[in-house]
């Protein structure tokens, strides 16, 4: 693909590609950042960009798996290494505590509509990813992400 060629089927979509990475990574700088990686990318890739039949699509899917990598790359780096030690005075309060909010937090999360509870449980539990949520109950990832919205801050009004 020559540069003109480039410029006219993948430049003329920045606007585009800038508002599918700043609805993923909810960051404006990220978002930038990551539609120049998907950038540097597809130029490399400019030898095999001829065959593409829908540049937007392509763009967009390269796109999202970059916004994905980037988002399980930051939940690595904000992990401890190590988990805290308790403290030894104590333990059977702080017990006590841990189980009555966890009781408010299980009670909040059966108070949610069904839907809502489905993808909450499936994404914050069972920590699947939108894709695999998306093929087990057939709500598109759009949908997915408004109801696990709706329902973090329903618990939040709730907790």
């Amino acid at each position: 693909m020559t540069s003109a060629a480039f410029q006219t089927e993948y430049l003329a979509l920045a606007e585009t590609f800038y508002r599918v990475a700043f609805f993923i990574l909810e960051d404006a700088a990220a978002a930038e950042d990551a539609v120049q990686e998907l950038y540097l990318k597809l130029w490399d890739r400019r030898d095999v960009l001829d065959g593409i039949r829908n540049p937007k699509g392509y763009g967009i899917t390269l796109l999202r798996n970059l916004c994905l990598d980037r988002i399980r790359r930051s939940r690595k780096m904000e992990t401890p290494a190590t988990l805290p030690e308790p403290e030894m005075p104590g333990i059977q309060d702080e017990a006590i505590d841990e189980k009555e909010r966890l009781a408010k937090v299980l009670a909040a999360i059966k108070s949610l509509p069904d839907r809502q509870r489905e993808v909450l449980t499936l994404r914050t539990l069972d920590g699947l990813s939108y894709e695999e949520i998306s093929e087990r109950t057939g709500i598109n990832y759009l949908t997915l992400r408004v109801l696990l919205s709706q329902a973090r801050s329903k618990l939040k009004k709730l907790l």
